[in-house]
């Protein structure tokens, strides 16, 4: 639904059980008044099927309300059949978009939406600490979830997301990657928004300001019949190796089929990129799609190390996987 950019005249192609449907500019027979919205920022829309019975999942909102309403149009996001929302982190990019979405949409939405989350940490506010630019990194709003009916749900473990998918839990520190904390948390509860201190782990509260180490991110699951794994790592911050032990130690999995998501792997030093991709060799996904967070660096050494593999996709991309 969000990525960073869009290329509108990117030619869809059909692969051996995968379809990659490009958006275009939704063009029509009048002039079109608008069309796809890219920002620094991501946000994905699930469909599953498992025989006649269909979910449908959004997995984190962009940076802001007005793309996020915007694309949700365009790309026909019924938000009526929307059966369940996962928030990976408690980033800017990856929640500016939710108040806004569930305000414009209240009274469709389905009633106890479940908004599933990592932890108390995905609810403190935050500072970008990092080039080019530090300030507020936001805070998500309580009150704009609780006028909305949601029913946010800690998924600390593996945890089902409308039974057909499932959040890791919080990711484990398995392989030689480094949480390199580009933001910091502001501990503490005031005036109906933060997080309890209470609620954290005893390193997180340790100090009123602490860096921030992603203890509450998670991805989202599934399984293709007869494929393998399709992982949606989001933004990856505590490694997009360790995202995918993780999901295979919560699924009782080994093989991927798919990882899609932010690697952050911008601006990580090139040896750590290299490292990066040639872990992703090991694994041996059938498919690798970065998004967001990744970075040229990598999409330029991942070419290059596995070319049948990588897919690029953009804003307005589909990926329809076929088991």
């Amino acid at each position: 639904m969000i990525d960073s950019y869009q290329f509108a005249v990117a030619p869809s192609r059909k692969l051996p059980n995968l379809d990659v449907q490009h958006f275009g500019w939704g063009l029509g027979d009048k002039p079109p008044r608008r069309t796809l919205v890219s920002e620094f920022g991501l946000a994905m829309q699930v469909e599953s099927r498992r025989g006649n019975e269909a979910r449908n999942i959004l997995v984190d909102f962009g940076f802001t309300p007005e793309a996020l309403l915007n694309n949700a149009t365009l790309l026909g996001i019924d938000p009526a059949a929307i059966d369940a929302l996962v928030l990976s982190h408690g980033h800017q990019d990856h929640f500016g978009g939710l108040a806004g979405f569930l305000q414009a949409h209240s009274g469709k939405l389905k009633p106890k939406l479940p908004l599933f989350v990592g932890g108390e940490g995905c609810f403190c506010a935050r500072e970008w600490t990092a080039p080019p630019v530090r300030g507020s990194f936001g805070v998500i709003d309580r009150k704009a979830l609780e006028e909305a009916d949601v029913a946010v749900t800690y998924a600390e473990g593996p945890t089902l997301v409308a039974d057909h998918a499932v959040v890791t839990g919080q990711i484990s520190q398995r392989s030689f990657e480094k949480v390199l904390s580009p933001s910091a948390m502001t501990i503490g509860f005031d005036r109906g928004v933060g997080c309890y201190p209470d609620r954290l782990s005893v390193a997180e509260r340790s100090a009123p300001v602490v860096p921030d180490q992603f203890q509450h991110e998670i991805a989202t699951v599934f399984n293709l019949k007869g494929r393998g794994l399709i992982i949606l790592t989001s933004c990856s911050h505590r490694g997009v190796v360790n995202a995918i032990r993780q999901a295979q130690a919560a699924s009782s999995m080994e093989k991927i089929h798919a990882v899609i998501g932010g690697f952050h792997l911008a601006p990580y030093p090139e040896e750590y990129v290299r490292d990066t991709v040639k872990a992703l060799q090991e694994v041996d996904p059938t498919y690798v799609v970065p998004l967001h967070c990744t970075g040229e660096p990598f999409y330029e050494a991942a070419r290059a190390a596995m070319p049948t593999k990588l897919l690029r996709s953009y804003t307005g991309t589909r990926l329809v996987f076929e088991a």
